[in-house]
């Protein structure tokens, strides 16, 4: 089984990415953000739970996003190959959580991927896709800035957690997204 975890910064080009590697392994993408818009609309007991916290602007704790991975991993078990986690784990406490959760599935991460991009060319390409998007934060560079600054805060100590098992491989996010892709599978092909 391939479990991967990638990381990059908004507008790095992950989503992109992590579709071309589910079709390249036979992986569910599993976003963290979808997950959740799932299982609001569908009602289900943990997207009622999730609901509660997040009416009232806080954070959904980890025990309800690993109880809804939990859920979706056994909901296509046998059926993919492995699975692409993105937009989580977020913090050391979520890595651990999710290292047991799949040890207790009886596999585990094979190798945390990341993008690196500078903070500039992000800027750019969060510029250009708001464009179109219709999202203002996409248009203001201290927003952007500021969200690159998070990504960067956060994900640390996750690439330090992966790092201790030489599972951690940070990759050039720049260039062509045929080039990135090919970077991407090469470092899959090694771990697996």
């Amino acid at each position: 089984m391939i479990n991967l975890i990638l990381f990059g910064p908004p507008g790095s080009g992950k989503g992109t990415q992590a579709v071309k590697l589910a079709e390249e392994f036979n992986l569910l993408h599993i976003s963290t953000g979808d997950l959740f818009r799932s299982e609001l609309k569908n009602e289900t007991p943990l997207g009622l739970e999730a609901k509660k916290y997040m009416d009232k602007g806080e954070l959904v704790p980890d025990e309800v996003t690993i109880g809804m991975l939990s859920n979706k991993l056994d909901e296509f078990a046998g059926k993919v190959d492995g699975f692409i986690f993105d937009g989580f784990p977020r913090t050391q406490p979520q890595a651990e959580a999710l290292d047991k959760l799949l040890d207790l599935k009886n596999t585990g991460i094979t190798v945390v991927l990341a993008l690196e991009v500078p903070e500039d060319e992000i800027v750019s390409r969060i510029k250009e896709r708001g464009k179109s998007s219709g999202r203002a934060d996409d248009l203001d560079d201290s927003i952007i800035r500021n969200r690159f600054k998070v990504y960067l805060k956060e994900t640390a100590q996750v690439a330090d957690h992966y790092k201790k098992s030489d599972k951690f491989v940070a990759l050039d996010g720049v260039g062509s997204i045929e080039a990135i892709a090919e970077a991407l599978k090469n470092a899959v092909n090694e771990y697996k």
